[in-house]
């Protein structure tokens, strides 16, 4: 009996709840096959899923783009990117996987391609034992074409026997206007239930942690604001530049691909109230009232960069793709105010940047300070939690110099996962997001009003940054290789973080 209890511990029995998950008769559709998302993180997640035995029973998947190849042609591209270790396990598990993937060409504009990949997937499914035919699309595709795909996957290729889903991939939009006709477009065709938007942040495990962390440490939750904490960091970090993708980049800049979607879910969940339960529904209430808290961004509150030549590395305007004279900023940091009784005063700031110093996103909470009198100069209390490379949560404290004399020093409690979690394999983020919705969970995934605020945050900013509400910003240089801008310590030091004494 006391097995079966400590087996049950721990459980979160809303997150158990029933879905409507496809555990067979399912083909799903990749369409964007042959493009670059599909082949380095759809298929390899396709494949970690199916290695694992998650995928429905007897699952097909059938890729689907413009590009004419035949199966041996397509087999390659899709297992380019899956390691298998030279495991004749895996190898064997590969050749299965292969078996199952079968390719269809057509366009994504014109109904007959759609009849054409219709018929294949009727072909498919008469191999089912029963009637029950579910299908879940998945959007590998450019923005431009997901209206028109959305609505001939609905006219031509809505199974009338079983589950639709679809699976959507950001950019949502370039600013409110056009995300709202993008949300419209295609819920003309697809139901809010039936539709996934994903981003992948959501799916990576210290951001589902985050939920646990919070709600489930009283020590932790005590000091949840802004009586507790002086302010809060969110960095994204990236090592490299546009490396020849620069007209893409140009064309959206770091804010909208990454403060506005990414580290805005971060920021929601780590920034929420209680839930009701751990359902869907009831995580995504919380995130859409905490973002309705926050005002528009201020020019005020916001820093921007562009890297240039340095260390023998290219400038962003040496990039051939990249527009001469562009100012888009390729480094980012806007403070965030959250006006309600929790968290007012406490600013947030969103730091992400390109052809910086290291690869990192991490979470930095950093505390106010200890009442004076007793201590001088002793470093605030931080609890820092690493989403990648390497998860670990850790937390900064003050604590006595061993030996006789009596000094406080800064150390940390430290949870690496690696060290703590050895033998655990943390999911891909993909994995983890496909896997949720063909359990139909919805809980890490994007709501249309949701999205609706967090574009209500970032539009003046960007009209701004574009030019289109008078002259826009010249961003300031950056070396590639450094920290960021120079005056990023300044920018943190107006919102009162104060570098640690000592580490």
């Amino acid at each position: 009996m006391a097995t079966r209890e400590r087996s049950m511990s721990g459980t979160i029995p809303s997150m158990e709840t029933a879905h409507h998950a496809l555990k067979e008769n399912t083909v799903i559709v990749v369409l964007g096959a042959s493009g670059d998302l599909a082949k380095k993180k759809t298929y390899p997640a396709l494949f970690g899923l199916y290695s694992m035995g998650f995928l429905p029973k007897d699952i097909k998947i059938v890729g689907y783009a413009r590009t004419k190849m035949d199966d041996a042609e397509y087999h390659k591209r899709i297992t380019s990117y899956i390691k298998t270790n030279d495991d004749p396990q895996t190898q064997a598990k590969l050749e299965e996987f292969k078996a199952l993937a079968t390719y269809v060409s057509g366009g994504y504009e014109d109904s007959p391609s759609f009849e054409n990949l219709n018929k294949n997937l009727e072909t498919i499914e008469q191999g089912h034992q029963t009637p029950e035919c579910n299908r879940m699309f998945y959007l590998a595709l450019p923005p431009t074409v997901f209206i028109p795909v959305a609505k001939h996957l609905k006219e031509q290729c809505y199974s009338r026997h079983g589950i639709n889903r679809i699976i959507i991939e950001k950019p949502f939009g370039k600013d409110l206007d056009s995300a709202r006709e993008l949300l419209n477009s295609v819920k003309q065709y697809w139901k809010e239930d039936e539709t996934f938007r994903i981003d992948h942040y959501l799916g990576k495990e210290m951001v589902k942690n985050l939920l646990v962390l919070r709600f489930a440490n009283v020590a932790l939750n005590a000091g949840w604001d802004k009586n507790s904490i002086s302010n809060v960091q969110i960095t994204f970090k990236e090592p490299f530049g546009t490396e020849g993708r620069g007209g893409y980049f140009d064309e959206f800049g770091i804010v909208r691909d990454i403060l506005q979607n990414h580290l805005m879910q971060v920021l929601s969940i780590l920034t929420m109230e209680r839930p009701v339960s751990f359902e869907a529904e009831d995580i995504r209430d919380e995130k859409v009232k905490v973002l309705r808290a926050i005002p528009p961004v201020e020019r005020s509150d916001t820093l921007l960069g562009q890297y240039v030549a340095a260390n023998g590395k290219p400038g962003y305007l040496d990039d051939s793709t990249v527009p001469p004279n562009s100012n888009c900023p390729t480094y980012a940091a806007t403070t965030l105010w959250i006006n309600n009784p929790r968290w007012e005063g406490v600013p947030f700031i969103l730091k992400a940047g390109k052809a910086l110093n290291e690869a990192k996103v991490e979470i930095r909470i950093q505390f106010k300070d200890v009442t004076q009198g007793i201590f001088k100069d002793i470093s605030r209390n931080e609890l820092v939690m690493r989403i990648q490379p390497s998860e670990a949560v850790y937390l900064k404290l003050n604590t006595k110099t061993p030996g006789l004399y009596t000094r406080a020093i800064p150390t940390e409690m430290d949870l690496t996962y690696k060290r703590r979690f050895a033998d655990a394999k943390i999911p891909e983020a993909y994995e983890s997001l496909i896997l949720d919705a063909l359990k139909g969970d919805h809980s890490n995934f994007v709501r249309d009003d949701e999205l609706d605020v967090a574009w209500k945050i970032f539009t003046p900013i960007l009209h701004w940054i574009d030019g289109k509400s008078g002259p826009g910003p010249k961003p300031v240089p950056y070396p590639y290789g450094s920290r960021g801008p120079k005056e990023l310590d300044a920018f943190i030091t107006k919102y009162g973080y104060k570098r640690s004494q000592v580490g």
